[in-house]
């Protein structure tokens, strides 16, 4: 069985374009997964994405988690509130093009639909720019949470390709 699936490239070029969402509370912490935890990731990849279709990397094997979340392009940051995880995001360098990716980004389900998603995001591209590149750029589709992409545009953010995928 396909499905038609609409996928939006989105990106923001300078931290002034940000449309800023504060702390929700001092109950919640975003920090950057050090030392590397293939398993956190994992655990965000498959329970975040187990309702949007998110499958490549389900077949991963253990050396290839270890391998991603150990190269130096790529930094993971964990939301939690108080001492319970409650989200993610993956960020990739890419220093040559003087860019950054938010490869991967989403919140476990019980924390959904609190407006945390647009504080998180937030967040990811701040610590975007704090790497001194041009652009912060992200892709998004429908199969995604159904507020992923008013999210982004909130943000600040503008599609600048947009295209019609077949899965």
């Amino acid at each position: 069985m396909t499905e038609e699936v609409q996928r939006n490239y989105l990106q923001i070029n300078s931290i002034q374009d940000l449309n800023e969402v504060i702390k929700p509370s001092e109950d919640y912490s975003i920090n950057l997964l050090e030392p590397t935890n293939f398993q956190l990731n994992k655990f965000f990849y498959k329970n975040v994405g187990r309702k949007h279709k998110w499958i490549d990397r389900l077949v991963w094997t253990e050396t290839q988690w270890i391998d991603y979340v150990s190269n130096r392009k790529v930094e993971t940051y964990i939301f939690k509130h108080k001492d319970n995880l409650a989200g993610f995001f993956e960020l990739i360098f890419h220093v040559e093009k003087q860019e950054v990716e938010i490869a991967y980004f989403g919140i476990l389900e019980e924390f959904q639909n609190k407006k945390l998603g647009s504080y998180l995001l937030s967040q990811a591209i701040k610590k975007s720019f704090k790497k001194n590149i041009n652009r912060v750029w992200v892709h998004t589709c429908s199969l995604d949470h159904k507020n992923a992409l008013n999210n982004y545009i909130a943000r600040g953010m503008k599609i600048f390709k947009s295209e019609t995928i077949r899965i």
